[in-house]
């Protein structure tokens, strides 16, 4: 890219570390437990079928359960999140790229993380991995809000608002996703997009509230610009780039 240095914003989940190796599977139990909580006490279904397919429904909807249960069962974010992301040892559950740091150092430009995860947690695993000192700035799910609405990734209006906010022109942008439906939102709005695969393992890879949807991993969608296995190739796939 001529011009300006890139502004990088990473998301978290299966795209800074595995995630689906043991953590969205922890998560996920961790959430039917709390939402089937819920629903028994509002005398609603709460068998694990009623369950799934309640979480994948707002997830589809609102880009996050968690939203979903915000609007129609008056659950707080606070209580919902802790409950979710209970783990009995998160830095054995952790896995990821070696020399994460270095790779990112490597990348021309500024660094936001920006994940659809809450900030204590994601804060504990950059911790972990040591990528804190890179990102000038973490935004995490509880900061995604506009007019008060709670409103995650993909929302094209929490997207706008976070370039005004920033004061960043959105070709300046390069979204880094592991998930298509977020890379697509990003594209339309005018930023560079890179789809990380390399944790995918399946055409329908386990996410927070739901499935990524199906899309063939063989294949590069028209609005997603770098396709890339691994972080080390984003450098590359930057330098080649027209």
């Amino acid at each position: 890219m001529g011009g300006k240095k890139p502004v990088w914003l990473f998301d978290l989940d299966n795209t800074l570390h595995d995630a689906s190796h043991a953590i969205f599977p922890a998560i996920n139990e961790n959430m039917n437990s709390y939402i089937g909580r819920v629903l028994a006490q509002a005398g609603l279904a709460c068998d694990a079928a009623s369950v799934n397919a309640l979480r994948y429904e707002y997830w589809r909807r609102y880009g996050a359960t968690l939203a979903g249960m915000m609007r129609h069962h008056a659950v707080r974010a606070e209580d919902f999140l802790r409950e979710a992301h209970r783990f009995d040892d998160l830095p054995r559950m952790i896995r990821a790229e070696r020399g994460l740091g270095h790779l990112l150092k490597r990348l021309p430009g500024r660094k936001i993380l920006l994940t659809n995860a809450p900030d204590a947690y994601s804060k504990s695993v950059l911790r972990h991995l040591g990528l804190h000192p890179h990102f000038s700035r973490h935004i995490s799910i509880e900061a995604m809000q506009v007019h008060r609405q709670l409103r995650p990734k993909p929302s094209r209006r929490f997207l706008r608002k976070l370039l005004s906010r920033q004061r960043i022109a959105a070709r300046r942008c390069i979204l880094v996703e592991d998930t298509v439906v977020n890379l697509k939102a990003a594209k339309q709005l005018g930023m560079r997009t890179a789809w990380m695969t390399g944790y995918l393992r399946t055409a329908r890879a386990p996410m927070i509230g739901g499935m990524q949807p199906a899309v063939r991993l063989s294949r590069r969608p028209p609005y997603v610009d770098f396709k890339v296995g691994a972080l080390y190739r984003l450098a590359r796939s930057l330098r080649t780039s027209p």
